[in-house]
């Protein structure tokens, strides 16, 4: 597939191309993902380490962390080394395919992972008494291991879409990543049957995902009035944190992935926001509002002190 097309490599404007801003994006988007980096592995560690996090939904919530971590690392790392070692930020063709599989692949687990937790919520408290048989370790394992085939497929299909597009100048991607939207306005042939695919695929994928979530956490938040006030505070907190999570990650993802292939000026902006932004918030709202994860990063910061002190 890849006869078809004369280019070899792509220029990225990334989000801007003046010298002055280019080093204040690269110092922002620096700050950002080494916080994003350090809250995510301090999830991970914690509950890795941790034997009061070994329940389904910090199960869950390590494998959202991680998806977190992989989506926006594949993404940032390289734009933050163009900002700051290159005048002009350029990508091979090869590389730029290899972008959309990824950032695809990982943005597809996130949202099937937090699924997933929704699943696990609606389960401890709609169906409290058969959670153990419905959500066991082997359950869980499975249930993960289909989302990752699942992101796989998806990513797949998104990388025939790219390769099947003829490219034959320019080869200017006015945006902040490789992505398919972007690629099809430099195809050299008639994208409607492309976009249509992409549309159906990611589109419907973010869109029914969202509605799904939406009318789960109803029920849940709806079957809470039968259960008693403390319960109902602990489930209503966790609950809240999902959906706060599940608003900031479809709301973009949904405007970028369900409309033709029209541009706007915050296209730039919202994609940084559902690939930096979600993934930076995500470790804060999943610690402040939750007891037992910020009780075992003390415990996790406590033994590292004890440690230090041996040696």
């Amino acid at each position: 597939m890849q006869m078809k097309n004369n280019m070899t490599e792509f220029i990225i404007l990334w989000l801007t191309q003046d010298p002055v801003r280019k080093k204040t994006v690269f110092v922002i988007f620096l700050i950002f993902y080494l916080g994003m980096l350090v809250g995510n592995l301090l999830i991970i560690t914690a509950i890795k380490t941790s034997r009061s996090l070994g329940s389904p939904m910090y199960f869950f919530l390590f494998h959202l962390s991680l998806s977190d971590t992989c989506f926006s690392t594949c993404i940032a790392t390289r734009m933050i080394v163009d900002a700051f070692l290159k005048k002009n930020a350029t990508i091979s063709f090869n590389e730029c395919m290899t972008q959309v599989f990824t950032s695809h692949f990982f943005g597809c687990l996130e949202i099937f992972i937090l699924v997933l937790m929704a699943v696990d919520c609606y389960v401890a408290i709609c169906k409290t008494l058969h959670y153990t048989t419905i959500m066991s370790h082997r359950v869980c394992g499975v249930l993960v291991a289909v989302a990752w085939v699942e992101s796989t497929v998806h990513s797949s299909a998104q990388i025939f879409l790219a390769l099947s597009l003829p490219f034959c100048g320019p080869n200017v991607i006015d945006h902040y990543f490789c992505d398919l939207q972007p690629l099809l306005k430099l195809a050299c042939t008639d994208t409607y049957a492309t976009n249509l695919l992409l549309v159906s695929n990611s589109g419907a994928i973010c869109t029914v995902s969202f509605v799904m979530l939406m009318f789960s956490y109803t029920v849940i938040l709806h079957s809470l009035r039968n259960h008693s006030t403390e319960g109902r505070k602990k489930a209503l907190s966790t609950c809240v944190s999902h959906i706060i999570v599940v608003i900031l990650f479809f709301g973009p993802c949904i405007f970028m992935y369900t409309r033709p292939t029209t541009t706007f000026s915050m296209d730039k902006m919202i994609a940084v926001f559902y690939t930096i932004g979600t993934s930076l918030f995500n470790p804060l709202i999943y610690t402040l509002r939750n007891t037992e994860v910020k009780n075992a990063m003390r415990m996790l910061w406590s033994k590292k002190l004890i440690s230090d002190d041996k040696r």
